[in-house]
């Protein structure tokens, strides 16, 4: 199959069921599942062209994950607000584009604890569960609050990560499945340790819009039947053509007996992918 790809789709598999997360890659207009042809080899061929995900022109360097410079320049989904969302500016009337963040950053949000290299905090709309999770090569999860919007995940997310990580150790993530925690245990320690600072901060927001949650975790389970005990990190910029057993797949990673391939980095980058 032919064409640009975006960054892997997922959906959760039930695993008291042994079912993993599955896997499609966006290509061109279809969609190649993956999680059949692990075990086989897999040969992706860069043709040295790259659309922009968002306008579609072609770009010789990607930004931020799939866009040309005049859209991550232009764009909201580009702003340093997304990446840090207690910065969030919209109220003061300088948001790019007034219409996106009505959309997608006043939305509900949820503020989480995951395990992927270790128990870290973390935020994303309510539509991006469990999408989020996944993409992080988290095997557990727990939501601990539901907000309204971006900002105010974002003001938790500032006052749970003095205390915890806000970072995955992607190395670490892809060397193997981390070691099962109490997350229950840590939230509640956690919320003890912050609870003058979330205080303050249903102070200043609107109270009523920022709930705790008492939910289970979430178990999550990798298609993977063979981890890198070394992590090499494989680049089309560097070789066009890049060859492996396919091994597993974890968070947006390939595994591959000749290293790791980050897909959503390239995403808008056009491939031909093959199975032998």
């Amino acid at each position: 199959m032919t064409g640009n790809i975006l960054k892997m789709q997922s959906t959760l598999g039930d695993p008291a069921q042994d079912q993993p997360v599955q896997y499609q890659l966006p290509i061109g207009e279809k969609l190649l599942p993956l999680n059949e042809h692990i075990g086989e080899t897999v040969k992706l061929s860069y043709h040295q062209q790259i659309n922009c995900i968002a306008c579609g022109r072609k770009t010789s360097k990607s930004f931020s994950q799939g866009y040309c410079y005049p859209c991550f320049r232009s764009l909201a989904a580009c702003d340093m607000c997304i990446m840090k969302p207690e910065t969030c500016h919209y109220a003061q009337g300088t948001c790019r584009e007034p219409k996106w963040g009505e959309e997608h950053c006043f939305r509900p949000h949820y503020v989480y604890l995951a395990n992927s290299s270790g128990i870290k905090v973390g935020i994303t709309r309510e539509t991006q569960l469990p999408t989020r999770w996944i993409d992080q090569g988290a095997t557990q999860a727990l939501p601990v609050f539901r907000v309204a919007n971006l900002l105010q995940s974002g003001l938790i997310e500032v006052a749970l990560k003095q205390h915890i990580s806000d970072r995955t150790d992607w190395r670490k993530m892809l060397k193997g499945e981390a070691e099962s925690q109490d997350l229950k245990a840590v939230r509640d320690e956690l919320l003890e340790t912050c609870s003058a600072e979330i205080e303050a901060i249903q102070q200043q927001q609107d109270a009523a819009a920022i709930e705790r949650l008492d939910e289970e975790p979430v178990e999550i389970r990798f298609p993977v039947v063979e981890y890198p005990e070394k992590v090499k990190s494989l680049n089309f910029d560097k070789m066009p053509e890049i060859e492996g057993r396919l091994t597993g797949i974890k968070g947006q990673y390939l595994l591959l007996d000749s290293g790791v391939l980050n897909i959503r980095k390239f995403s808008g980058y056009n491939l031909t992918v093959d199975f032998v």
